[in-house]
This record gives C-alpha cells, structure tokens and sequence, in this order.
C-alpha cells in the first residue's frame, strides 16, 4: 500500500497542449499502421520502414505520456527535457518521410477498392501525426534566452536533423555505378564525410540526452561552434564533389528502374545539399548563442 501511495497521476500531462500533440500522435500512428497491417500489403523495404516507423513512434510516445502521467520520469537517468525534445524532432521527420514514401510506393491509380481506401485513410492519419509531432516541436523548442535543455533550442533540433538526414543518405549510398579510380577516391571521400559527421553529431546528441556533457572540463559552447565550422567545410566538399565524380561524364541509364543507381545518387545530391543548409544554419544560431549574448 505504501508503494501504491507513491505513485502520483499528473491529469495535466493529457491535458496541456502538449498532452494533446502526444495523444493524437498516438492515436493517428495507431490508425496508420492498424490499416495498414489490415491490407496486408507493405511488403519490401519501403513497408517495413513505413510500418516500423508508425510502431515506434506509437509506443515511444504513449511510453512517454505514461511516464509523465505516473510522474515517473524524474527517476530515470538522464536529462528528460533534452530526451522528450530530440524524440519529437526524430518522429516529425520519421513520419514525414514515410507519409511521402508510403503513397508513393503503395498506392497505385485508380484507387476505386477497400484496400486502396485503407491505404489512402492510413496516409492521411499518418500526413495527421506529422502535424502532431511538428506541434509538440513548436511547443517544447526553447524560446530566445532559455538554454534549460540544449536539444530544445534550434542548434539542438537541427543536430536530430542533421543525424536523421545523414541515415537517409545511407540508406541511398549505391557505390556499384561505373566509376574511375580517381571518382571511387572522390566519392569515398564524401562518405566519409557523411560518416564522421553522423557519428560526431550522434554522439552530441547521446551525451546531452545521458548527462554526459557536463562532466567535460573544456568550454562545450565554443568547441560545438568549431565543429559546425568544421562540419560546414567538410559538407562543402562533399556538396561539390559527390555531384561532380557521380555523374561526369555518365548519362542517365535507360532503362532506370526502381533501384537504379542513378536516382540513388541524385537523391544523395539533394541531401548533401539539405545537410549543408542545416550546418550553416546550425553554425549561425549558435555562435550567436555562444558569442552574441543577449544582455
């Protein structure tokens, strides 16, 4: 009984705006992958993703209202605020993406059947949850001046960004194209690239969620601004010659079919470009965090 005693319900967690983000996310994930697995259609890659994608989401999230209505979240090891903010921006992007691959993928016109109905239901409950999640972002994003947890503050959202940009980049790399000893040198330069810096913004983002961060001696702002410097410059390069060394002198094969190398690679391009925006915004913000205060 006195165990039972401990155990405080906080209604406010489903009640606040934030609350109600979450339980809708919840809901609508729940709905998209219902109607999904209903269909039982969503073999291959693509499904499997779409289909993970709406499972994770579905229970990280109603893990998350549980812990904060059962006010059990203080007890856990690491820093809440920081953990809640980076799994927002993870699952906005998640679902996004898979609001746009699975209709593409799946949905086939003319669409006058059940299945085609529930595939269609489920896309827009899942186009639904992006908006959820993209609201708890804008809810919980730190305001000007507020650096209680630093995966709140846009530096922090764009560092999920950036680490989710560079998964999907993997998951494109297709190195079986005809290619020069000097273009295979370019293009493993850009992976790696790509590789260092996933790995080092990974790592960012596991120490700020585990509390790690604060037992380094060195100033943490001014080296973070040094390697979005660092990760900018690398990103150029990579900008310029993945394009450069993919297609140079290679015309498009035809024909292209669904694993053709050359969108893969046209795909990386577009990326590269959406990740080297991100640092460059990533570096502006926080150098005006670290260098122009306000007063």
């Amino acid at each position: 009984a006195g165990a039972m005693a401990m155990v405080t319900v906080n209604l406010r967690t489903v009640t606040s705006w934030v609350g109600i983000a979450r339980l809708s996310a919840v809901v609508l994930s729940c709905i998209a992958f219902s109607l999904v697995a209903s269909t039982a259609d969503f073999q291959g890659p693509y499904g499997t993703w779409c289909m993970f994608t709406w499972c994770f989401c579905f229970a990280v999230t109603l893990l998350v209202l549980l812990l904060e209505l059962l006010e059990l979240y203080p007890k856990l090891p690491l820093s809440w605020d920081d953990f809640t903010s980076a799994f927002s921006m993870l699952a906005a992007l998640m679902v996004f993406t898979t609001s746009v691959v699975f209709p593409s993928t799946f949905i086939s016109s003319p669409c006058n059947n059940s299945k085609c109905a529930r595939q269609a239901v489920a896309t827009t409950a899942s186009c639904l949850c992006f908006l959820a999640y993209a609201l708890e972002v804008g809810l919980t994003r730190a305001k000007p001046g507020d650096v209680s947890s630093f995966l709140s503050t846009v530096p922090g959202l764009l560092k999920v960004f950036e680490a989710y940009v560079a998964c999907l980049i993997f998951s494109l790399l297709d190195l079986s194209m005809p290619a020069t000893h000097d273009s295979k040198v370019g293009l493993q330069w850009c992976v790696a690239v790509y590789s260092i810096c996933f790995i080092i913004t990974l790592l960012i983002i596991i120490f700020t969620i585990g509390r790690c961060l604060a037992y380094m001696s060195c100033p943490l702002e001014k080296m973070l601004v040094g390697y979005n410097a660092l990760a900018l410059v690398m990103y150029i390069t990579a900008t310029v010659l993945w394009p450069l060394y993919s297609f140079r002198g290679i015309n498009r094969p035809n024909p292209c079919g669904k694993d053709c190398w050359w969108d893969k690679h046209l795909g990386v391009t577009f990326l590269t470009i959406f990740n080297l925006i991100a640092y460059l915004v990533d570096l502006v913000y926080s150098t005006r965090m670290v260098f122009i205060r306000a007063p």
